[in-house]
């Protein structure tokens, strides 16, 4: 299985959620599963993705030629994809993928995650996406998509799944739970 995972080039200040990276890196290789995500070897990424490498993972990272040499060739990967915008490695995502997860992250994770619920509940993907909401980090985004809910303008989950533990990812992909009709 493919399985994207977003997170962010930055460190968190907590280290049970770098933990977590890594532990979910090492979990995706040790399942014999490919390993996609944003390419850089800062932060959560690089965390995440070395891990995978440690244990003989299948790693490809996905960065847009915009970032420098430097970053760009800074983490080994098994496969490097090169795309011009953040745009194009989601759809480079989206499209090779068959699960997606999100650590805990800024931004730039909260867009990937929009834009795969986006494209679930138009009907367009149908693939699970997966939030590790360790801590209750993604409590009030919960939140917001329940009153999303309450207001008629969510018209279903899009496939969004939210867990606090990598274990129950996995307990998730394997049972099937997570799939979208």
């Amino acid at each position: 299985m493919n399985i994207s995972v977003f997170c962010g080039a930055s460190l968190p200040h907590s280290k049970q959620i770098t933990e977590a990276a890594r532990q979910l890196g090492r979990a995706i290789a040790r399942g014999g599963h490919t390993l996609l995500y944003g390419g850089s070897n800062l932060g959560l990424m690089g965390a995440m993705s070395g891990a995978a490498l440690q244990e003989g993972g299948r790693v490809v990272g996905v960065i847009p030629t915009f970032f420098s040499d430097d970053i760009i060739h800074s983490q080994p990967v098994s496969e490097l994809v090169r795309v011009r915008t953040l745009a194009e490695r989601k759809e480079y995502l989206i499209a090779h993928s068959d699960a997606f997860v999100a650590l805990p992250g800024g931004i730039g994770t909260l867009d990937e995650v929009l834009e795969v619920m986006v494209a679930n509940q138009l009907h367009h993907l149908g693939k699970p996406m997966i939030l590790l909401n360790l801590g209750g980090y993604y409590n009030p985004f919960l939140a917001q998509l329940d009153a999303m809910r309450a207001e008629g303008l969510l018209r279903s989950d899009a496939g969004l799944v939210a867990v606090s533990s990598v274990e129950e990812i996995f307990k998730l992909l394997a049972a099937g739970a997570a799939e979208i009709s």
